[in-house]
């Protein structure tokens, strides 16, 4: 089986970056999750100027410059291995449906 390494969501909690589109535009993301699995790391992002509560998930690799950029996962079933370790290792604790746009919990 493969090692996961995973971080608890309170330590990533309030990073924010920005992921330019494929429009050139910058839209900021708070980071809610990361992982590595096999020696490559992923991180999960939710938009934080959206009212929808789906979330992204990124690989981490270095360009030709050595610089670290997040790539979409073109490989289907790396995105459903990685997807699958995200929903039951990182927000198998945490409702998606309870939070609001910003990552905060919803007050009922």
């Amino acid at each position: 089986m493969a090692e996961n390494k995973t971080e608890n969501f309170e330590e990533l909690e309030g990073e924010t970056c920005f992921l330019i589109d494929e429009d050139g535009n910058e839209n900021p993301f708070e980071i809610i999750g990361r992982l590595e699995i096999e020696g490559n790391e992923y991180l999960a992002f939710m938009p934080i100027d959206s009212d929808e509560c789906e979330y992204v998930i990124l690989k981490k690799e270095r360009d030709e410059n050595g610089e670290d950029v997040y790539v979409t996962i073109d490989d289907d079933d790396e995105f459903e291995s990685v997807a699958e370790v995200f929903e039951d290792e990182v927000f198998g604790d945490l409702d998606l449906d309870m939070l609001d746009g910003d990552g905060e919990e919803e007050e009922e």
